[in-house]
């Protein structure tokens, strides 16, 4: 029951449809959140249609295939067989009961938000508006994005004049808007992604319990909060607690470089401690959709508010620099070998952004090698992943995966990325140089090995 006692309505018929397992699914961004969301809903019976600008992904998926690692193209040809479906055209969404936004929000030039992807969604999504879909809001973004700049554009550019469900909106002109922060971990194999507690916060009651049973359905638990601006900011606590955690450890792991110290041994050691500490390991940099990015659309937004983040903002600026430190490592490592880096020949081990996954975004390895070739290296990768490496929003390096069969023919290998399918022991014992980022090499003794 909802508390404005209503016999028949909106709300109760889509509150049935959804436990009925009938509310017809609309998934738009189909990429390392929306599909596998998507398949959750349709492992769920929920008749599910996937919805993207990018035509490649488009084909791909009508041809039963997968551009997702840890997605093989068996699981899309099993969802298509339960109805699933992947389309570009948005007036299907007049056939969707629920609409669910995971388009990304990455950061423009000068690290401020870029909402474009979700302005976009919404104007394609506004004209197929209809009385009683419940639009959800995934992408991770500021607080306040839901309210003040989705719902707006649904609000003003519907064909029928819809109003977002609040206090006094007509029951027959109205529509559901909710924010439930996706909360995907690619590579994690500890814990399946339906038992990852859902946030839902909608824009009135009937919204959040909307939500709540539409990701109730396929997540072992939701949790509900007040409102979606709450459900925002939780999302960028999470991050930002990882973010500032992370530079911490860095910013340690430099000043152990200089006193002699091991900071994995001081890791190891401290977390023998069985409260109140939990580890975060140093690196060449952060990547992914969400820690390298979310500190700074917290720090955009306090701005409004004549409140500046100083703590958030100095994270930011010791993670930003670690590619820098590591192309002194590479410096100083060759040096010591009497070898300039204007000339070497670096393999870098590893592009994603972290280990086991097909991921480049935000990845620190691409910054890294683009800060190698400015200083004349001769810069080659290997990544199980990536056969080639093309452009993106932020680079256009165009390689191609090379080969480990030879290692003797580089002067530097660099272990950026630490993917479990290397043979350590074995690429240590080819190379002159290895420079370690990422503690790949531990236990493995040799006066070839550069820990950064």
């Amino acid at each position: 029951m909802t508390s404005r006692s209503i016999p028949v309505t909106l709300f109760t018929e889509l509150k049935n449809r959804i436990e009925a397992r009938q509310a017809r699914v609309a998934v738009i961004g189909l990429g390392y959140v929306g599909l596998p969301l998507a398949l959750l809903y349709i492992e769920q019976k929920f008749p599910v249609t996937g919805f993207d600008i990018d035509k490649r992904k488009i084909d791909t998926l009508t041809k039963g295939g997968s551009y997702i690692f840890r997605i093989s193209a068996e699981e899309i040809q099993s969802a298509q067989a339960r109805g699933f479906s992947a389309t570009a055209d948005y007036s299907r969404l007049l056939d969707m009961d629920a609409i669910i936004i995971c388009v990304p929000t990455p950061l423009n030039e000068y690290h401020e938000p870029d909402l474009s992807y979700i302005t976009s969604t919404a104007h394609s999504i506004a004209p197929y508006l209809k009385p009683g879909h419940l639009v959800v809001l995934e992408s991770t973004t500021y607080p306040g994005t839901t309210e003040e700049v989705l719902l707006p554009i649904l609000e003003n550019e519907n064909k029928n004049g819809l109003k977002a469900a609040r206090a006094g909106t007509s029951q027959e002109q109205q529509f559901y808007v909710a924010f439930s922060p996706e909360r995907e971990d690619p590579g994690n194999t500890t814990v399946a992604r339906r038992d990852i507690p859902k946030v839902v916060g909608g824009l009135d009651p009937e919204a959040a319990e909307l939500a709540a049973a539409l990701y109730g359905s396929i997540f072992t638990r939701t949790v509900r909060v007040s409102s979606p601006a709450v459900a925002e900011m939780t999302k960028l606590l999470e991050n930002i607690y990882r973010c500032v955690n992370i530079a911490m450890v860095n910013e340690l792991k430099l000043l152990c470089l200089r006193m002699g110290l091991d900071i994995w041994e001081v890791i190891e050691a401290a977390s023998t401690k069985p409260f109140g500490f939990h580890p975060f390991y140093p690196g060449p940099g952060l990547g992914g959709h969400c820690i390298p990015v979310d500190p700074f659309y917290l720090s955009w937004k306090a701005k409004q508010w004549d409140f500046r983040t100083r703590f958030i903002e100095l994270a930011g600026e010791i993670n930003t620099s670690m590619p820098y430190h590591v192309l002194s490592a590479v410096a100083g490592a060759l040096n010591r070998h009497k070898k300039a880096l204007n000339g070497a020949r670096v393999l870098v081990l590893g592009v994603a952004y972290k280990r086991d996954i097909d991921d480049l975004r935000e990845s620190p390895a691409l910054t890294i090698i683009e800060l190698l070739q400015k200083e004349g290296a001769q810069v080659s990768y290997n990544d199980p992943y990536f056969p080639f490496i093309g452009k993106g929003r932020k680079y256009d390096l165009q390689m191609k995966c090379s080969s480990l069969e030879n290692l003797g023919q580089y002067d530097c290998v660099l272990i950026v990325t630490d993917h479990s399918d290397y043979d350590y022991q074995r690429i240590v014992k080819d190379s002159k140089l290895v420079v370690d980022t990422r503690n790949a090499t531990k236990g493995i003794k040799s006066v070839n090995i550069v820990r950064c």
